[in-house]
């Protein structure tokens, strides 16, 4: 397994390129529809949301007018207009709530569908993984990363929808406001149309570009952050998963230390997150502050000349702090964005790796994949790249029939699971032909075979219904291959309650070949680990229940077997370098660079 590294996303397309992908993304998704429709009653509700907030505001100069003439009859008078006001305006906000929480649920719904449909398209999760940094935690990508991204879209969307909505409500009504606005200056009066619109602007854009010069580290230091985060969690998935080999060979006191050092680089990073944010208040927070008294302090001098009367100046209030509120969005929410900002470029750029893992490696060579016409498969000139170099058979022109017992083997320098995998059709990368045969039922087993969740009746008839084979089938072949304390167990949960071992679950896998009766299998080094009883009580389950299947097995030589009537040899091809496997550049991640 490999190490993820600790920079930051793969980021090397323009962001304006990540964003349409993930729109056309959105287009085709089979939620667009019910996203598009909430979206518009959301729209509607805040359109009725802000014609509210602007009748609330007109309430303010009649109700502090009333106070100031201590009138207490329309005292009691505007207090049920404001019920009236307050009751429809806390019935849209419980229902623009609702709503929201319904869109981030679909979008959710749709981004993490349209993730995990792309990731389990045929072989591309396999070749992802093999395709660098940007494979590593795909789970976190598609649960974590997407269920964020959503929340954080909806919220910033129509967070951003509702302040411009307010903002052209009512900087009308602060524009018509300030019209009255008279400044006695050395015996003359100066008027100056919007007075108040323009402080109220002049006062939110100084705010909002202070914060952009203060927070925009915060897009780089969050997408490190997440990084490093996920590198951690795979250290220690990493680690729970070899337990048993670490503690075999004593090995916690190195384990300890990488996982302090992954720990420390994450405290590191958030170190670095904590000053930015802490920066970053400091300026947020002060013009807070500022501005409980700033709208105050710039209608003062017109209510101190008598021009305005008490209830005007809290209805002048009332509309500033809406404008002032609305066009300091984006100040309150310089983090959030920035958030959003990392977060999307983690899933675009996954998304994007994935619709290119597909694609030639800078080699430009590949294997060719075809069926023969006929029932025998056939290997030509076969070359696998690898990242150090390559590999291929000895023997350029292969014909295996069925029935044919083969063997696969090779020194321990050469490595031999590429081939499995590029007779799977996993591993295209090389050079060379491969042509399965016509029509064929093929069975691979791999050396961690792969189960489903559910009972051992269930897993044994994968892919097939359960009860797709009688109850007496299953018991004898899990006795022949010498499982046999499993045959009343069949009912019972694989992972929870039988918690198999390693050798005992490729002895199912085998076991399952006598249910299923494939025409060819092939296996990958999953009898090396056998002992010497259990690789012949294994082969003759192969004799007895797939005889007539054309059998593969990649692994050593056993010496005095007679089961397997071939064998080829896979060797290192030192004149084949320019088959070196290589990333492509847009699989590729930067190396870290340190926070602004």
């Amino acid at each position: 397994m490999r190490k993820p590294d600790q920079g930051q996303p793969d980021d090397e397309q323009p962001f304006r390129h990540q964003l349409s992908m993930m729109q056309n993304a959105f287009m085709v998704s089979p939620v667009r529809n019910v996203i598009i429709w909430l979206a518009l009653g959301i729209v509607s509700v805040i359109l009725v949301t802000a014609f509210g907030q602007i009748l609330l505001n007109r309430w303010y100069k009649p109700f502090y007018d009333t106070l100031e003439r201590r009138d207490f009859s329309a005292f009691l008078h505007q207090l049920l207009i404001f019920a009236q006001i307050a009751g429809g305006l806390l019935v849209l906000n419980v229902v623009q709530t609702w709503l929201n929480q319904w869109i981030r649920i679909k979008l959710r719904e749709g981004l993490t569908l349209d993730l995990i449909t792309e990731w389990m398209r045929p072989a591309r999760a396999f070749r992802l993984a093999n395709a660098g940094s940007i494979g590593i935690n795909p789970d976190q990508r598609m649960h974590e990363d997407a269920r964020h991204l959503a929340d954080l879209t909806a919220g910033i969307c129509f967070g951003l929808l509702q302040s411009g909505i307010l903002l052209v409500s009512f900087i009308g009504v602060l524009w018509s406001l300030s019209e009255g606005f008279l400044f006695h200056i050395g015996g003359r009066d100066i008027n100056i149309p919007g007075y108040m619109v323009w402080a109220a602007i002049l006062y939110a854009g100084t705010a909002a570009c202070l914060s952009w010069l203060v927070g925009r580290p915060l897009v780089k230091i969050n997408g490190d952050h997440y990084a490093r985060e996920a590198a951690l969690r795979f250290s220690l998935m990493r680690v729970s998963e070899h337990i048993e080999s670490i503690s075999l060979s004593a090995d916690e006191p190195n384990e300890k230390r990488r996982l302090q050092r992954d720990l420390y680089s994450v405290l590191e990073i958030s170190n670095k997150l904590m000053l930015a944010l802490t920066r970053l208040t400091w300026v947020t927070s002060g013009y807070g502050w500022i501005t409980v008294v700033a709208p105050i302090i710039i209608a003062a001098p017109v209510y101190f000349s008598g021009s305005l009367s008490f209830g005007g100046l809290m209805m002048a209030v009332g509309a500033f702090n809406q404008v002032n509120t609305s066009l300091r969005w984006f100040v309150d929410n310089i983090d959030t964005i920035a958030d959003w900002r990392a977060t999307l470029l983690r899933v675009a750029a996954f998304r994007s790796a994935m619709l290119m893992t597909d694609e030639s490696h800078e080699s430009g060579k590949r294997i060719n994949f075809t069926r023969n016409d006929s029932a025998r498969m056939t290997i030509d000139g076969l070359e696998i790249a690898l990242p150090a170099g390559c590999i291929k058979l000895a023997e350029p022109h292969v014909e295996i029939a069925p029935g044919d017992r083969v063997l696969v083997t090779s020194t321990a320098d050469v490595e031999k699971a590429p081939f499995f995998r590029s007779i799977a059709g996993l591993w295209p990368w090389g050079h060379g032909r491969i042509a399965l045969p016509k029509d064929a039922d093929m069975a691979f087993i791999p050396r961690s075979p792969y189960f489903p969740p559910g009972t051992l009746e269930e897993v044994m008839s994968y892919p097939q219904n359960p009860g797709s084979f009688p109850k007496a089938d299953l018991a004898k072949v899990l006795s022949r291959v010498g499982l046999a304390r499993l045959q009343g167990l069949l009912d019972h949960d694989m992972k929870t309650k039988l918690k198999l071992n390693e050798i005992e679950l490729r002895l199912l896998a085998i076991a399952r070949l006598g249910l299923h009766k494939p025409r060819w299998i092939v296996i990958d080094e999953a009898l090396d680990t056998l002992e010497s009883d259990a690789y012949q009580r294994v082969l003759n389950f192969l004799e007895k229940e797939v005889g007539t299947a054309a059998i593969l097995n990649i692994g050593r030589q056993e010496p005095g077997n007679r089961f397997f009537t071939r064998v080829l040899q896979l060797e290192g091809n030192p004149t084949g370098k320019s088959l070196r496997l290589l990333r492509p550049k847009s699989l590729r991640t930067p190396a870290p660079q340190p926070a602004d």
